[in-house]
């Protein structure tokens, strides 16, 4: 059971990295709240983890925090609710914000979450009201980011295309994922950061 790794940041995306660690590259699905916490390619990561075994396959999955890999521990005791969702969620709304969510059973932000209508969000609130309430609530959205640099225009570019990797990865249609990224880009202008505009495009889909 892998629990934690340090290592050289070798690659990054909005959905995964890979972390040298002695020569040995390990790939974790991470949701954009960890994305926006990492350092540069090439630089010194540690990052929490968690081991999902399947039939199929080993998954790793990792955290900028361990209070964020403990959210996503929460989810996954909801019903009908794996890895790959409750990342999504963790990627669709700040993860403080699911944990008050929860506990205060408001529905329509967790159905802002791309995956989850309104009676999975009614469900998970059921019955992870009680668990929620006992995690509480400590970092307020945002905290920790890194400030944002002004790209050039290639950079603009490449951040667009892994927004929309990001998105289809997420579940949404091609053509809904460049209907968002485009309008989303539009509005935020030049310079504008990977995460900020996913975020800004996950809020156009909850409409």
């Amino acid at each position: 059971m892998i629990s934690w790794l340090e290592g050289t940041l070798r690659e990054k995306r909005p959905d995964s990295v890979v972390v040298d660690v002695h020569g040995v590259g390990y790939e974790l699905l991470i949701s954009l709240s960890t994305f926006g916490e990492l350092p540069d390619v090439g630089k010194t990561v540690a990052i929490y983890a968690k081991t999902v075994v399947r039939e199929d396959a080993l998954l790793l999955y990792g955290f900028a925090s361990a209070r964020e890999r403990e959210i996503f521990e929460l989810l996954l005791k909801a019903n009908r609710v794996g890895p790959k969702l409750a990342l999504a969620i963790l990627s669709g709304i700040d993860p403080e914000a699911v944990v008050g969510g929860l506990r205060d059973g408001d529905v329509k932000l967790l159905c802002s979450a791309p995956g989850v209508g309104k009676k999975m969000a009614e469900r998970m609130v059921v019955e992870l009201k009680e668990k929620a309430a006992e995690l509480g609530s400590s970092v307020s959205a945002g905290a920790g980011m890194p400030p944002r640099t002004a790209p050039t225009t290639d950079e603009d570019a490449e951040t667009r295309d892994q927004a929309l990797s990001a998105l289809i990865n997420l579940s949404y249609s091609k053509a809904q994922a460049e209907r968002v990224v485009d309008a989303s880009a539009e509005e935020l202008g030049v310079g504008v950061s990977i995460e900020e505009l996913i975020r800004n495009a996950l809020r156009r889909l909850a409409r």
